[in-house]
């Protein structure tokens, strides 16, 4: 969930939260006029919250706002570092190398850092590929994952804003399926309106049926509703136990596809299945 990194009130709250992660922002969640506040403020708070088994980020502003710097600067006098940081507005691999070359010159080995990038607008999804691919190559932090931001993109392209959001279809499929060949997260786009909880499940399930790995949150009332929707079900984990039980029993006997519960199964539906119990093995781990 992104918290204004000036927000103390809001900040003190998300150890109660039950979050995945909490994102201290420093970009679009901060006015202008607040930039330093929160810089200082996201300092204490790193050295000073503990926020238990919530990962702690921080997201930076892009390098083109020139504030991204000071940022930095900022976050690594932390003596808790966070484990993540994250680039919005990332277009081309000079701004991701950019931030290696900046991480590496202010905190050097003391800490390896996870990278999440944004792709935001026409031409950051035209280089997205090759930002990922220069990413994957890093040896001294690690590239975990791209974020759809959705409104920054439309914005960019003139598109208009509809209920279905069919207007970044195209968008949101090759960005998740370029995240995925380089076998990096994928984070869907966030919800706006936080009191539509249905239009939310809706959105949420159907980024889970294509394949994101998690959704961006902006109030504490979308958690939970987020959370499930990623979440494999109880039913969904006993079929995909069951499932496994009974490809390997099938295996012995040296055949290939069998039916299970009335479908044919193969190799494909098999792996389907393992991440399903991994997930779910990882969430239990987690709590």
């Amino acid at each position: 969930m992104y918290v204004p990194g000036n927000d103390t009130k809001k900040i003190q709250k998300v150890p109660t939260l039950a979050l995945d992660s909490v994102i201290l922002d420093c970009e679009d969640g901060v006015a202008i006029n607040k930039k330093t506040d929160a810089r200082t403020n996201i300092l204490a708070v790193l050295d000073s919250v503990d926020f238990g088994r919530t990962e702690r980020c921080v997201r930076v502003n892009s390098v083109q706002s020139e504030l991204a710097d000071e940022d930095l600067r900022m976050i690594c006098e932390a003596r808790q570092l966070p484990a993540t940081i994250l680039l919005p507005k990332v277009e081309c691999v000079d701004h991701l190398a950019w931030l290696r070359s900046r991480l590496q010159q202010l905190c050097g080995s003391r800490h390896r850092f996870n990278i999440i990038i944004y792709m935001e607008s026409a031409e950051s999804l035209l280089n997205i590929r090759e930002v990922c691919h220069a990413g994957r190559q890093f040896t001294d932090c690690t590239l975990e994952g791209v974020v759809f931001g959705s409104d920054d993109y439309c914005a960019n392209v003139g598109a208009v804003r509809s209920a279905d959001s069919s207007e970044v279809l195209f968008a949101r499929q090759y960005l998740l399926t370029v995240a995925k060949a380089y076998n990096l997260q994928a984070i869907d786009m966030v919800y706006i309106d936080i009191k539509d909880v249905e239009g939310l499940r809706a959105q949420s399930l159907e980024g889970m049926r294509m394949g994101y790995t998690g959704k961006q949150v902006i109030h504490p009332a979308q958690v939970p509703v987020v959370q499930q929707a990623f979440s494999p079900s109880p039913e969904k984990i006993r079929w995909a136990t069951n499932l496994i039980e009974a490809f390997n029993q099938h295996q012995q006997s040296g055949k290939g596809a069998f039916t299970f519960e009335g479908n044919m199964i193969d190799r494909p539906l098999l792996l389907q299945a393992q991440n399903i119990v991994t997930a779910a093995e990882s969430l239990r781990d987690s709590k």
